[in-house]
């Protein structure tokens, strides 16, 4: 059997002080709130460290102290020290669990709320050790930059068409009233948050047709199968899922129960594009691999409140194409995973 790694605090610093004081800008005298589980002690420890020489006050809570997992539910006693406590900045560090993902749609509005003045929150579901010492020790200045570009060119986009050697080729369609959302990593005003490690853009679609062949399933598909053996293959019309074919019959069901198993999951939710221009592979980890140059698309909940879809889902799953060479209206800006020199040069701060 192979050993596992034993990680230390100390490896955990740096990623820690990128995420406290590069991405959610902590500022003197705020208040930083960590919620985990058990298994990212070590990981919240290293947060609370990081934010205890800034914050006024830092408190750290684990899932398992609320109930038996999974908690489907906001807890009340979770509710009542976020209303006490008030937190300027949050972290969410826990691992996903199946049935957890209502819970979490609840905790976000709540933990982001609590403080009258609002507050700023770093998503790091599933983060692991290696995603701190990786995807949370890069320039985020530069992310910030290359995903501003991105979507400067994608934000007013009629039609994008993807396609890979793999078989994808896809092609969604926008309402040009609907939000594509930058998640450039740095977030210091009150109301905004992220999912660290951190680099895309995303928007809900209005109409996507073709076949997506996944390298990598999001919620708790991630931490259960990580990068599959043998990929998935959806096909999509009208913007839903009509079609899943695996060479492994155990996951197509498994996806098909996901997919099929609540209103509107088999529906196009998300459309994004992965912005991290410091990643050179997936790793296993849907939080990091998302951000991995290319596309990916998520079937379930269109994150309506900011992208300004009217629908929505108790489910959603990210699936990621690898390979992806993107058209944006016809024009190509990124060529089997490689952006244009254009997207990725250096030197200029842009922004909308």
């Amino acid at each position: 059997m192979k050993a596992t790694r034993e990680y230390t605090l100390e490896e955990m610093r740096a990623g820690a002080e990128a995420a406290v004081r590069v991405c959610m800008g902590l500022q003197p005298g705020e208040r930083a709130l960590i919620l985990g589980d058990e298994g990212s002690s070590l990981i919240s420890q290293a947060l609370a460290d990081a934010a205890g020489p800034i914050a006024a006050a830092v408190e750290t809570y684990t899932l398992e102290t609320f109930g038996t997992r999974p908690i489907t539910a906001m807890p009340a006693a979770l509710q009542a020290a976020l209303e006490r406590f008030q937190p300027h900045v949050s972290f969410y560090t826990a691992s996903s669990r199946p049935g957890e993902l209502k819970f979490r749609m609840a905790y976000m509005p709540a933990v982001m709320q609590a403080n009258p003045d609002g507050a700023r929150h770093g998503h790091m579901i599933n983060i692991t050790p290696p995603l701190m010492m990786q995807g949370m020790r890069v320039d985020y200045q530069r992310i910030y930059e290359v995903t501003m570009r991105v979507h400067g060119i994608v934000r007013n986009a009629a039609e994008i068409r993807v396609t890979n050697p793999k078989g994808t080729d896809l092609t969604a369609s926008f309402d040009p009233a609907f939000n594509w959302i930058p998640c450039h990593g740095l977030y210091h005003e009150a109301g905004e948050w992220g999912n660290l490690p951190e680099g895309e853009t995303f928007t809900s679609p209005r109409d996507v047709n073709g076949v997506l062949v996944a390298d990598e399933l999001g919620d708790y598909f991630s931490e259960r199968y990580g990068i599959l053996d043998t990929p998935v293959t959806f096909a999509v019309e009208k913007g839903r899922v009509v079609e899943i074919r695996c060479e492994d019959e155990i996951l197509a069901e498994d996806v098909r129960s996901y997919i099929f198993g609540a209103e509107n999951a088999d529906r196009v939710g998300e459309f994004a594009i992965g912005t991290n221009i410091a990643l050179t592979g997936l790793v296993g980890n849907l939080l990091q691999d998302e951000k991995f140059p290319g596309v990916h698309v998520a079937f379930g909940d269109p994150y309506g409140t900011q992208t300004g879809a009217d629908w929505k889902s108790d489910h959603h799953v990210d699936v990621i194409p690898t390979q992806c060479t993107i058209y944006v209206d016809g024009e190509r800006i990124m060529d089997k995973g490689v952006f244009a020199p254009e997207i990725v040069r250096e030197g200029e701060r842009d922004g909308d």
